[in-house]
């Protein structure tokens, strides 16, 4: 038996070396091409993940028109929308300041936060990348504060634009958060509903239960709260979540917050205790990498975005 788990092993390996799209996968990951222009980077990872050729010229799924819009649709409010720290301001700005979860500290260094100063519950996170780094609170006495400072060092050093060339984060300054931390009173984590708009209308809305858990799943919705056929990266909940008491307000939010990006802009949020609260923005829904299943989705989706006539 072992002999042969050696066998299979090796056809693995071999198989995998002989895929050059796979090779180059790989090798991003450590920290190579970072100097290769966008186009040729995102053809050739796209094809190592997907195992597909990427259409720019015509592009049709949905994942090979977030690819266009990496390249194509860029202007400078993006940079902010991404920025967890300054989308606050942003966001409050569109729809109200009550939406939005308070800031309690900002700093460049993590050996500058003053520990003592904090709550006992709260988040620490970067501005800039999507979660490496982070710290959950919920009980400041039992908190490795030195571990905690290591973990965000190593996450502001994070240059999270290289992995998927998304743009809006290639010039982001690299700070840390620390937020109030948020509790809903029937579940022991924060339920996310990533909302997804074409053309400033939402579509479709994705559910998260056990968010960043080994027991994290997903599920789709349309905005009557009809369950989809539709799965990406995990697996869907036995158990999907109700239709929120403010999903029509949810939807209403995330029409006005999605004027910015006419082509495709999802708007992530929280229902916490009857109440919504902003999340964050995300211009390429996993990167524009994730595959579908069933696969027709793909271009079901893809067909819904109008690209911009005009490159920006």
């Amino acid at each position: 038996m072992e002999k042969q788990n050696k066998k299979n092993t090796f056809r693995r390996i071999v198989k995998f070396l002989k895929n050059p799209y796979r090779v180059f996968v790989a090798l991003t990951y450590r920290g190579h091409f970072k100097k290769m222009d966008d186009e040729r980077y995102l053809k050739l990872f796209f094809r190592g993940v997907t195992g597909k050729k990427l259409n720019l010229k015509n592009p049709q799924t949905f994942n090979e028109k977030l690819q266009w819009l990496k390249l194509y649709n860029r202007k400078p409010v993006y940079t902010v929308m991404v920025d967890k720290y300054l989308v606050k301001k942003y966001v409050a700005d569109i729809i109200g300041e009550e939406y939005i979860i308070p800031t309690i500290g900002v700093w460049d260094n993590p050996d500058d936060i003053d520990f003592d100063s904090l709550p006992d519950k709260f988040v620490l996170k970067c501005n800039h990348n999507s979660g490496y780094g982070m710290c959950i609170c919920k009980d400041k006495s039992k908190l490795d504060i030195q571990k905690v400072r290591e973990d965000l060092k190593e996450g502001l050093k994070q240059q999270y634009f290289y992995h998927g060339r998304e743009w809006p984060y290639k010039d982001v300054p690299p700070r840390i958060i620390a937020e109030k931390f948020m509790q809903d009173r029937n579940y022991p984590t924060l339920n996310v509903f990533k909302i997804f708009n074409f053309g400033g209308v939402p579509k479709i809305i994705q559910t998260i239960q056990n968010d960043k858990t080994k027991d994290e799943t997903i599920d789709y919705f349309d905005t009557d709260w009809n369950r989809l056929d539709l799965r990406q990266n995990f697996p869907n909940s036995k158990s999907p979540l109700p239709k929120p008491e403010t999903l029509s307000f949810m939807l209403e939010l995330a029409k006005k917050l999605s004027e910015a990006n006419k082509a495709f802009l999802r708007t992530d949020f929280y229902e916490i205790n009857g109440k919504v609260y902003f999340s964050e923005f995300t211009f390429f829904s996993d990167c524009g990498f994730a595959e579908f299943y069933p696969e027709h989705w793909d271009a079901l989706l893809g067909s819904w975005i109008k690209l911009p006539t005009d490159k920006e």
